[in-house]
């Protein structure tokens, strides 16, 4: 057990660098990760989703009930900027429809499972971080579908109701297992909540480079765009939820918190539902997977920088238990 602690601890310093290191390997030799499916993103997703579940606990909740305010101008941030963000790019960069859904995936999902220690690490206000997180992801089967067809819909066919199965499916079930066997089974969670770093991180590299390997050529041709799209995206999303908490006179440690949630996505279920939905747009799965390697960089070197501005001590909240949800 000492040594898988060790072995998770190193991936989880360096998840961005792991990250990065597979999605070039996938990119210039993809044979060598051939074994990986696009096949497998679902059920790798899953256990990502399982994974936060089991790190949840019904105090994460209390901020929705305590603060409902700050969570609401969190969520409201959440499902406007990113998607709004998202279609504009699509047009201001002539986007084909193939990268158009998948940028637009992106934009609608709910917020990213490591933002949550991206906003322990910045100093920022990580109750608020876990509720948004929570309630984002509650509200992705009715609002990323509907959002989805907003968008999209005059370029492509989104049949929303299957996209609300597949999130249920993908997202809410597992994320319910866990939360329900941390509740009977805490002591055993507690032991697992050790590795689940390494575990989490293993399939986000596993769809990466699924998802990689199975575009690398298409790639070679487009990756300047989509990367220059992801993260005009990724960094837009940053500012304007800052930004946002500004302008309505939030405190500093909530204008983090919002701006992490905000520009931090759930990029691997867009992946997820462009693989299983818009299979007929190979190019759909990419801007996700490129999200999940860019997002990673991104949010350590703005929690960095948050954190050398800050003058306090961070919210309460075990690493252990922010580390999890990488």
């Amino acid at each position: 057990m000492e040594v898988l602690k060790k072995i998770t601890g190193f991936v989880s310093r360096n998840m961005a660098v792991i990250v990065i290191a597979v999605a070039a390997l996938a990119l210039f030799a993809p044979s060598s990760v051939s074994f990986l499916k696009t096949s497998y993103v679902n059920p790798l997703l899953g256990i990502v989703m399982f994974g936060m579940g089991l790190t949840l606990k019904p105090g994460d909740f209390k901020v929705v009930f305590s603060r409902p305010k700050d969570v609401v101008i969190g969520c409201i941030a959440q499902f406007t900027v990113m998607p709004l963000l998202a279609f504009g790019l699509t047009r201001v960069f002539g986007l084909s429809p193939e990268l158009s859904i998948g940028v637009i995936l992106v934009g609608t999902c709910p917020g990213g499972t490591s933002s949550n220690v991206m906003t322990y690490l910045s100093k920022g206000d990580v109750p608020l971080s876990v509720g948004m997180t929570a309630v984002s992801t509650v509200l992705a089967p009715f609002l990323t579908p509907l959002l989805t067809y907003v968008y999209a819909g005059a370029r492509v066919d989104v049949d929303m109701m299957s996209m609300f199965v597949s999130i249920v499916q993908v997202v809410i079930v597992p994320i319910a297992a866990g939360f329900v066997i941390n509740h009977f089974f805490h002591r055993f969670t507690e032991a697992a909540v050790e590795v689940l770093p390494l575990v989490s991180t293993t399939a986000i590299v596993a769809i990466v480079a699924a998802v990689v390997s199975a575009n690398s050529a298409k790639l070679m041709t487009s990756g300047l765009l989509i990367v220059a799209v992801v993260v005009l995206h990724n960094l837009l999303g940053y500012a304007l939820g800052y930004g946002i908490g500004k302008a309505l006179k939030l405190d500093v440690s909530k204008c983090r918190a919002i701006s992490i949630e905000v520009g931090m996505q759930n990029s691997g279920l867009a992946t997820s539902l462009a693989a299983t939905h818009f299979a007929q747009y190979p190019l759909a799965t990419i801007p996700g997977a490129v999200f999940s390697v860019w997002h990673n960089v991104s949010g350590a070197v703005l929690a960095n920088f948050y954190a050398r501005s800050a003058g306090k001590e961070p919210e309460k909240m075990s690493v252990k238990r922010a580390a999890a949800r990488v």
